[in-house]
């Protein structure tokens, strides 16, 4: 008599398909919902927002084709080939680790970068070193209409100080506190994004303060105004912001430029 008893399911090869299902439903509603609460431009440039959306969508299309497939043949068993497969990972703990992931995804919340970042990729070099594409700025603007990064784009193209000296400027940024900086400067910067957060990098611009810059802690956000002026500020010739106005704002709803 045949035994049929190796043809029977059991419970863990009933887990696994669907542990497949809720990892990839999950990344998919993941995605969807950091769209949807404007939390997916603290990780992608909006330009591509299409394409992970899309991609978010195709994951809900197929979770939910695999998990129609499973419950149609949810009465049925079939006996697993022999055939042996060269895996990573035991079975399952692939999607296990795919779904947890998703799960802290659910949970924490993804952070704006910090002035300490940008002190790690050098903020002293945000002037002569940004990649801000020189053709992105706008030339007829007004000095007093242009933001942080219109003002490090015009640099990229003429980069004397002197020119700009004596025009009117009012900037949003977030605080950063170099240790090579005098007590009555500070620097007002910004985050760009060219593709996604894993290429993310600082602009930003010195700024004289009437008094002293620990009045100012590090990563609050700053609406200066002011007039341009040329000093020398570690060490270095560089077009800088005497503040007639310094005003506390909150973090903008997108806090990166592009």
């Amino acid at each position: 008599m045949t035994s049929i008893q190796n043809s029977k399911p059991n419970f863990h090869n009933i887990l696994l398909p669907w542990l497949d299902v809720l990892a990839i439903t999950a990344w998919g509603i993941l995605i969807l919902k950091y769209w949807l609460t404007g939390k997916l431009n603290l990780l992608i440039h909006p330009d591509y927002f299409w394409l992970v959306n899309l991609g978010g969508v195709g994951l809900l299309i197929v979770g939910f084709a695999k998990g129609a497939q499973l419950w149609q043949r949810r009465h049925r068993y079939e006996v697993p080939n022999n055939q042996q497969h060269i895996n990573l990972f035991p079975p399952g703990w692939g999607s296990a680790l795919l779904l947890t992931s998703a799960i802290l995804g659910f949970i924490i919340t993804p952070r704006v970068f910090a002035s300490q970042t940008a002190l790690d990729r050098g903020v002293t070099e945000l002037i002569g070193a940004t990649r801000a594409q020189p053709q992105a700025f706008r030339a007829t603007v007004r000095p007093e209409e242009r933001s942080l990064i219109d003002w490090v784009r015009i640099l990229n193209v003429y980069p004397e100080p002197d020119a700009y000296t004596g025009q009117k400027v009012k900037v949003q940024g977030f605080v950063i506190h170099p240790p090579e900086l005098e007590k009555d400067h500070l620097i007002l910067a910004r985050f760009v994004i060219t593709c996604c957060a894993a290429d993310v990098y600082p602009i930003g611009l010195p700024v004289k303060v009437p008094d002293n810059n620990q009045q100012y802690p590090a990563d609050t956000w700053l609406e200066v105004e002011g007039q341009m002026i040329t000093e020398t500020v570690a060490k270095k010739r560089q077009l800088t912001i005497k503040a007639n106005s310094l005003k506390k704002i909150p973090q903008p709803k997108n806090p990166y430029s592009y």
